[in-house]
Formats: C-alpha cells, sequence, structure tokens
C-alpha cells in the first residue's frame, strides 16, 4: 500500500471480483529459457501506480539511456483504477509488459493464474536472500513466485526526540509496549497545553489500518487465517485486536489525542508533527520525512510498532512487479525489472518517498545519506502484510469492516459489540470474494 492511495480510500468495492476471467487463453510467458531477459530489444510497456510514479522515473530514465535498443514506455494509471484497466487489458489480450502494482493487490491476479510464473529467475538472483520476506509473501502462492518486489512503503513510529527529552523518557523504554506508549503519550501531553502525545487520523480509513494493525502483527496473528481463497474472520478472541483497540481507547479517552482526530480524514496528514506539537505519531516515511525541515528531521527518531506484549512490527507496503501472461515482450520486462531493483537504484528511493525492498541497500553510505530511512532494512524479516483477495473491502474502504470496528471501539462504545459486528461482516467479505 502506498500511503497518497488512503485518501483515496482505496479501490472500487467489487474490483475483487471483476477478476474472475482474468486467467482465460492467454499465453503462458515462459521465464525458464536461458534468453529470458537477455538480449532483448523493443519497447517494454509498463505500467506504474499514479501513487508511486515518483518512485520509478528515475530508473526507467536511468535504464533507457544505458539500453537504446531496449526502451520503456512508462503509464501511471490512477490507483483507484488500476485493478479494473488491468482486469480489463489482460481479458482483452493487451496486457503491458510489466505491472508495478500495489503490493497488496498481488494476489488478486496471482490467485488467477494472470501471471507469468518468474520463480527460477527470481531464485535465481543473488541477492535474493536479501529481499523482504513480507513483499516476497505477496507474490507467493503454492510455493511459486509471481513477481519480484520494487519499492516498500512502511510504518514505523516517528517520535520527537525533543518532546521525549522534555518528558524525562527514553525512547526505547517509552515505546517497548501497549502499556509504555501510553505512559508515554500521556506524560509528553502533559509538557504543554498545545502538545499531544499522540496523532492519528482517526477517519482515514487507510491510514488506520497501515498504522494500527502492525500492533496485531507483531504478535504473530492476523485478522483472517487460513491460506488464500479458503480464509476465515479472526476477529473475536484476538487478544492482541482487543488490546490494540483498548489502547487507542484510552488514548483518546485520556486526551492525549486531539479532539480533531475523530474527523480527521488525513488531509493534512502528518502536519502537526512536522511542526513539533506531537509527540509520537505512526506513520511512513514519505508521509514525514521529505516535507520537514531540517530542524525537525534532527529531531526525528524511528522505531518499530510494538504490540501489547513487546514484539514489534510493520506494515510491509509498497509495490511489486509483476510480468502478465500474455505480455508481448516479457524478456525485455525482465531485464527492466533487473536493473529496477538493482542495487543503485533501491538505494536512491528514498529520494522519492520510499525505501529499497532489499536489505543490503542499507550500507554505511544509504545509512548516512538517509539516517531516516533503514530501521526496517534491519529488521526486514518483521515486516508483514496479509495474503488475500480482500484488503481493500475489509480494510481500506471508508464502509470497511476493519475501520468501522476501529471507529466504534474507539470513538464509540466500545470493544465489544465492535468485533462482534466485524467478525460477521469479514466473514461476510471473505465467503463473497472466495466463492
Amino acid at each position: 500500500m502506498d500511503r497518497r492511495a488512503f485518501l483515496a480510500g482505496g479501490l472500487a468495492g467489487g474490483a475483487a471480483l471483476a477478476l474472475a476471467g482474468c486467467s482465460g487463453t492467454l499465453p503462458k510467458v515462459d521465464a525458464r529459457a536461458a534468453s529470458f531477459g537477455r538480449n532483448a530489444t523493443g519497447t517494454v510497456h509498463v505500467w506504474c501506480r499514479s501513487a508511486t510514479q515518483a518512485g520509478l522515473t528515475a530508473a526507467v530514465a536511468g535504464f533507457n539511456k544505458a539500453n537504446p535498443k531496449l526502451q520503456v514506455e512508462l503509464t501511471p494509471v490512477p490507483d483507484g483504477q488500476y485493478v479494473t484497466k488491468l482486469a480489463t487489458a489482460i481479458r482483452g489480450g493487451e496486457p503491458p509488459d510489466v505491472v508495478d502494482i500495489d503490493d497488496i493487490n498481488s494476489q488478486l491476479f496471482i490467485f488467477r493464474e494472470a501471471f507469468a510464473d518468474l520463480t527460477d529467475v527470481v531464485k535465481g538472483l543473488d541477492y535474493f536472500d536479501a529481499i523482504s520476506p513480507g513483499h516476497l509473501r505477496l507474490l507467493e502462492y503454492r510455493d511459486r513466485y509471481y513477481g519480484l518486489p520494487y519499492l516498500a512503503d512502511n510504518s514505523q513510529l516517528f517520535v520527537n526526540t525533543e518532546l521525549f527529552d522534555r518528558a524525562g523518557l527514553d525512547v526505547e523504554d517509552a515505546t517497548k509496549d501497549l502499556d509504555s506508549l501510553l505512559a508515554a503519550a500521556k506524560a509528553i501531553r502533559k509538557t504543554g497545553d498545545d502538545v499531544y502525545g499522540w496523532s492519528i487520523s482517526g477517519n482515514a480509513a487507510g491510514i488506520i489500518g497501515f498504522v494500527t494493525q502492525p500492533h496485531v502483527w507483531a504478535t504473530g496473528v492476523d485478522m483472517m487465517s487460513g491460506e488464500v481463497g479458503k480464509q476465515t474472520a479472526n476477529i473475536t478472541g484476538n487478544e492482541a485486536l482487543e488490546r490494540m483497540l483498548e489502547f487507542y481507547r484510552q488514548l483518546w479517552k485520556d486526551g492525549v489525542l486531539s479532539k480533531a482526530t475523530y474527523a480527521d480524514a488525513g488531509t493534512t496528514w502528518g502536519a502537526d508533527f512536522r511542526a513539533g506539537k506531537v509527540g509520537i505519531f505512526p506513520t511512513s516515511y514519505g508521509a514525514t520525512v521529505p516535507a520537514a525541515t531540517k530542524a525537525m528531521r534532527a529531531k526525528m527518531q524511528t522505531v518499530l510498532i510494538p504490540s501489547w506484549d513487546g514484539k514489534r512490527s510493520f506494515f510491509d507496503g509498497g509495490d511489486n512487479m509483476c510480468i502478465p501472461n500474455g505480455a508481448a515482450n516479457p524478456s525485455g520486462g525482465w531485464a527492466f525489472m533487473q536493473y529496477a531493483n538493482g542495487l543503485q537504484q533501491q538505494q536512491a528511493l528514498p529520494d522519492g518517498g520510499y525505501f529499497p525492498t532489499r536489505s543490503d541497500a542499507a550500507t554505511p553510505a544509504y545509512r548516512k545519506k538517509y539516517p531516516l530511512a533503514f530501521g526496517p532494512l534491519d529488521a526486514i524479516e518483521k515486516g508483514y502484510a496479509p495474503q488475500t483477495l480482500a484488503y481493500n473491502l475489509l480494510v481500506n474502504q471508508p464502509s470497511s469492516p476493519y475501520f468501522a470496528m476501529f471507529r466504534e471501539a474507539v470513538f464509540g462504545s466500545g470493544a465489544a459489540a465492535a468485533l462482534k459486528t466485524a467478525q460477521s461482516d469479514y466473514t461476510r467479505i471473505l465467503d463473497q470474494v472466495q466463492a
């Protein structure tokens, strides 16, 4: 996922169901040929999400300069239209050669056999062991890989060290679990009438899912269980989920969150933190660092998102690159994918607001240049995003059950009724999408 897509509310509600005809009769790409990705010529048509276009433009320019006989044409597609347009192109027999797709939506096409099996060439990469396992998992189906991760958009906790010092707090100790976070946020709130301990966009479905679910995932559980296509809801009886909701409810009840939180739809996401008025802010690098002043960046520190019992995780959002079956130039597509995932290109991603998907990108030079952009790389195995056909329907839509559950549990009557309703709604949606 990408933080800019959150504000648009994600994909249309019925998008997952529109993919039923994608597998079709398109010829399968054979990535096992010795010539695959070598000496390709012509044009490579690449589709990217408009939201993440900035992360890809420089790679395309560099590739075209280095490969005069093989040129990439980049087409940005609005995020809200991406799945539908791609499904239509595949069904029409004219897919692009490479799709740079929201990683959370990869399974929609993989499950329908619309993407090429790239297992052999992906596992043959000399940096395979350094690739983000969370992103790879979203490309995996029945022990095969159907693409290559490209860029990461990870959620973390950003803290204002100046406010922590003012409140007499140690960053590591004060962020180790939900109890310590609550105590720290309350202590920071006491440092000034216009200072708040925590900030969140309480009326933005995608943002809520992006920054709150890792509190649960860190414990090793999800809101769903089972394999893709046979998933069931795991809401009621989910202790980590209950504790996370109670944590946020307490932040709200104790006045640690501003009153604007209730209606905040994310249009000014992070402005309060960048202004130095918030102590702890769960967010992404791109939503926080590029727009901050040099002085404010110097006050920032990041930690991974903790669970109630002291484990940590982060949302493995971002983009995966895949080759649709039926692509006209799949060999050229793989050549570009390898280039885009080269170390030099990966290490430049923070310039566009994103992280590499390769842990070996975090060299000493990279750390010096991007001091706030290596936390997830150092703990890359802790990243997670759910394999599912229904993420947007379950979490990212304004009408989603996860969003409704969070709102009712935090701002409304509490967690008990909210969890029961969410269990029923998750079950209904999963049954519908997996039918």
